[in-house]
């Protein structure tokens, strides 16, 4: 039954109250893996060795009845016109079968081809003479030979095992089967095994327990010593007070948990702040990616997109979520920024590459509303001097708000120009607009226009404000300008690279051309 944990007063530490100490549960759960151990183990050697004892018991019985078998066709006589065999009891035969029947503790019978008892080693009146043998025990005997552990489809009351043999003879039409030869014992396997094979086992099993609870005791209480400290600098945590530390005293996985303990409370203690807003940047910023891979495998899934075109849609997952995982660390940096530790790694790549790269993992939306793309037959490759990891999250933002708020049936329109001081790229969408009270909130931390939801359902006001916090860390700027019900244009301004490299006094060491295409993805 699972704790509710009741909220402690302003200071004070929380108080749980342990229902079931780990010594009982490791003990419990020590003696129910030997239990089951076994169990399992007695019944896999119980089938074994009934399996084993059933194959010498079968081929006991079957060389013993080919002996009977062989005196029966040398010593009796058999009538074909009348389809009687006369055996001679007094003589060799039932000397043989008499000695056999004590030797090995068996009965045995012999029927003709009906059933019908004609010989038993039994006293008379026992079921062999009662009752015939079922047809289908002689049936799979004139095959050669029969086995089986059983009451023989209800002929004994209890299990048996019965082994037989068919007898030849010369029927008058040449030589067939005049009769059948049967050895029963009782189907029972204990008492041949030695009895001290089972008090080694249950000696061993015994053992085992005492082991088993002398190790689970020890290996809780040296477990339970720091996951106890660790419950106590918890409940400090919880009420604010980060100074608990977990005594390290192993090396093994308890010392490395301990280890990491500390080291979470020493980060808790120095970046609470930072972490509710890394929390909240990154909740937004990896929906974009965690989309478009949904989109795509949804697409290939209901058929929407024909197989011949899934390798390419895969390789454009693929990137995204290599993405995904660069996109973590650019949140990592995010939150250094807002302290102002964090500087960019520009280097040059093809834009309108990266442009395109985005706007086609948008493909699956664009054609559900059936949007149009002007502008892009004015383009041409784009060389900016930037970090690309960052000014992807900036074009990625802005195509994706423009494909949230077109409206149906409407236009994304993409313009470039380019100055000897500086590169411009424009996103413009028709749809409703941003109202002119919005227009000089737009950039604010967690601030909205669709108030109501209606179109932005997850967003959290963070994309516009992270992709103005980059484009200043680049030197450059991002503006918005937009006509209710008409048209809304965001701009990106970059400096070009050799403006950006006077301005610093010098070349940046290590730049490389990167190309970024929708078949390839940005090394880190």
């Amino acid at each position: 039954m699972k704790q509710k944990a009741k909220k402690p007063a302003s200071g004070k530490v929380p108080y749980f109250r342990v229902r079931r100490s780990l010594f009982k549960k490791y003990f419990i759960f020590g003696i129910t893996i030997l239990l089951t151990s076994f169990i399992a183990l007695s019944v896999t050697m119980y089938i074994f060795i009934n399996r084993a004892w059933e194959e010498e018991k079968k081929e006991s019985l079957v060389t013993n009845a080919a002996q009977i078998v062989s005196v029966i066709e040398n010593s009796s006589t058999y009538f074909p016109a009348s389809h009687t065999l006369v055996l001679n009891d007094n003589g060799l035969m039932g000397q043989t079968i008499g000695s056999i029947s004590e030797i090995i503790d068996a009965d045995i019978f012999i029927v003709d081809n009906r059933g019908q008892c004609l010989y038993c080693t039994e006293d008379e009146g026992c079921i062999h003479e009662r009752r015939n043998l079922p047809s289908y025990v002689m049936g799979q005997t004139t095959r050669g030979e029969f086995f089986e552990a059983g009451t023989l489809d209800g002929y004994y009351p209890t299990g048996m095992y019965t082994a037989g043999l068919p007898i030849t003879g010369e029927t008058g039409d040449g030589v067939g089967i005049i009769a059948f030869c049967y050895i029963s014992t009782p189907a029972t396997f204990i008492s041949g095994l030695p009895v001290t094979f089972l008090q080694v086992f249950l000696t061993a099993a015994a053992i085992m327990l005492v082991i088993v609870v002398i190790f689970v005791a020890t290996m809780s209480y040296s477990m339970a010593k720091p996951l106890r400290q660790m419950s106590s600098a918890a409940k400090k945590f919880a009420v604010g007070d980060f100074s608990a530390r977990v005594e390290v005293n192993s090396d093994d996985e308890i010392g490395e948990l301990a280890n990491a303990f500390n080291y979470m409370a020493d980060s808790l203690s120095s970046s609470e702040g930072m972490r509710r807003t890394f929390i909240s940047n990154v909740s937004h910023e990896l929906k974009t990616p965690m989309t478009t891979i949904a989109g795509f495998i949804d697409g290939m899934l209901d058929g929407t997109i024909p197989p011949e075109r899934q390798p390419h849609y895969m390789k454009i997952v693929s990137n995204e979520v290599k993405r995904l995982s660069r996109l973590v660390t650019s949140m990592l940096s995010l939150s250094r920024i807002d302290r102002g530790e964090l500087r960019v790694s520009p280097q040059k790549f093809d834009l309108f590459s990266m442009l395109i790269t985005i706007l086609a993992s948008y493909e699956q939306k664009i054609v559900e509303k059936k949007l149009h793309i002007t502008g892009l037959e004015d383009f041409k490759s784009i060389t900016v001097f930037a970090d690309p990891d960052l000014m992807y999250q900036v074009i990625y933002n802005l195509i994706e708000n423009a494909v949230k708020f077109t409206n149906e049936g409407g236009t994304l329109h993409f313009g470039v120009e380019e100055t000897r001081y500086d590169t411009s790229v424009s996103i413009s969408n028709t749809g409703p607009g941003i109202p002119p009270e919005d227009i000089r909130f737009i950039f604010d931390r967690f601030y909205k226009t669709d108030k109501s939801r209606s179109i932005d359902k997850k967003g959290m006001g963070l994309g516009l404000f992270i992709a103005k916090t980059i484009m200043r860390l680049h030197g450059g700027d991002i503006f918005v300008e937009s006509r209710v019900n008409e048209l809304t244009t965001f701009t990106i301004r970059l400096p070009r690279a050799e403006n950006r490299s006077a301005a610093n006094g010098k070349q940046p060491k290590n730049t490389q051309y990167i190309d970024t295409t929708a078949n390839s993805e940005t090394e880190e």
